[in-house]
């Protein structure tokens, strides 16, 4: 019975003594995993970026797995891509609110802060400028040598009826002068001239809006952006457009032609710089040498300035300008003062090119 008892103890020692051991064990191997674990959550990024290697943009497809993820995040050397990721994700909370897009992600972070970037950061964005004065076909090139949108279709939409109708033009036949020039943050989720264009007519109508508060009865669009968008491309002296828009007005009262440069020039194929008597003398649908009033539509985008100067227009009795060459102009009120100021700035204006090309020729 004593032996029996003995053997007991002795089996219960050995019992206690395993378990003690698996205890240890398995406290030695928590203790190794989670320092292993606590030295992927606190370490920055792999080891050796030089200063250039920041940042960089990174592109996470639409239902992007978590693992999908973590490799694309490895393969911009974002992270260390491991297992340790996939834990972190999911004890987070963060595996299931990671965004898809375009993102630009630090390389000197906690892979804990590049999962709360990745979940509430804004994307990427790309700046496009659109300057003032540039008519749909400029601008549709210009988003089309980006890649935003197909040049061809882009034009197709400012010509559309449909599409014009829905903008709320009812005289229009084209969203020619509507497309508001500014700077734009686009981001890559944005694409299709269809996109595009929506973005450019949101502008104009924000825009539009507060140029014409507490302006009583409200202005006519149509006719506004017309005169602005020749305002635009009559001068880029931003102190004239006021002046400028007055003159106007006042040979529209009188019934007088605008005969303005810009508007000869819109649509034609021939053009290569220099307005010729031809040119002047082809009746068009915009060309006010040829036509009374306004021409039938804008002629390029005017700009928050030139809109402003024909919705406050400089009062004067000028009714003529011509170039000084310098970027400003010279006003007169009657044809005699003007023909002189004519005779005055051309004269200099060769004088300037003969100089010109003496040099040319001495060089």
């Amino acid at each position: 019975m004593t032996d029996s008892i003995e053997r007991k103890l002795s089996t219960k020692g050995i019992v206690r003594r395993i378990v003690l051991v698996t205890i240890l064990l398995l406290a030695f191997v928590c203790t190794g995993l989670f320092a292993y674990y606590q030295s992927y959550v606190n370490s920055a990024g792999p080891i050796g970026l030089s200063a250039d290697d920041a940042s960089v943009v990174v592109t996470i497809p639409k239902r992007s797995s978590v693992k999908t993820i973590a490799r694309i995040l490895g393969e911009h050397n974002i992270i260390r891509n491991d297992v340790r990721f996939l834990i972190l994700a999911k004890l987070s909370g963060y595996s299931t609110r990671l965004q898809a897009g375009e993102f630009l992600l630090p390389k000197a972070k906690k892979p804990q802060e590049i999962l709360e970037l990745l979940t509430y950061a804004k994307p990427f964005s790309y700046v496009i400028t659109i300057p003032e004065g540039f008519n749909a076909s400029q601008i549709a090139a210009l988003f089309a040598k980006d890649g935003w949108c197909d040049e061809k279709t882009f034009l197709q939409l400012v010509q559309s009826p449909e599409r014009i109708k829905t903008f709320g033009l009812t005289s229009g036949h084209s969203l020619e002068g509507f497309l508001f020039p500014d700077t734009y943050l686009l981001t890559k989720d944005i694409s299709g001239a269809n996109a595009v264009i929506t973005i450019l007519l949101h502008r104009f109508k924000k825009v539009w809006g507060e140029e014409t508060a507490g302006i009583s009865p409200p202005p006519d669009v149509d006719k506004t952006i017309i005169l602005a968008s020749i305002v635009e491309k009559e001068t880029a002296t931003a102190s004239e457009r006021p002046l400028i828009a007055g003159v106007f007005q006042n040979r529209l009262k009188r019934g007088m032609r605008l005969q303005s440069d810009p508007t000869v020039v819109y649509g034609v194929a021939d053009y290569n710089g220099v307005i010729t008597r031809k040119h002047l003398r082809t009746p068009t649908p915009y060309n006010t040498y040829t036509l009374p009033g306004l021409p039938v539509g804008p002629i390029a985008n005017p700009g928050r300035e030139a809109i402003f100067a024909v919705l406050h227009p400089q009062k004067s009795s000028k009714l003529y300008f011509v170039s000084k060459n310098d970027g400003t102009h010279q006003f007169s009120a009657n044809l005699t003062d003007h023909n002189r100021a004519v005779r005055k700035y051309q004269r200099k204006k060769k004088l300037k090119k003969g100089k010109e090309k003496l040099r040319l020729e001495r060089w």
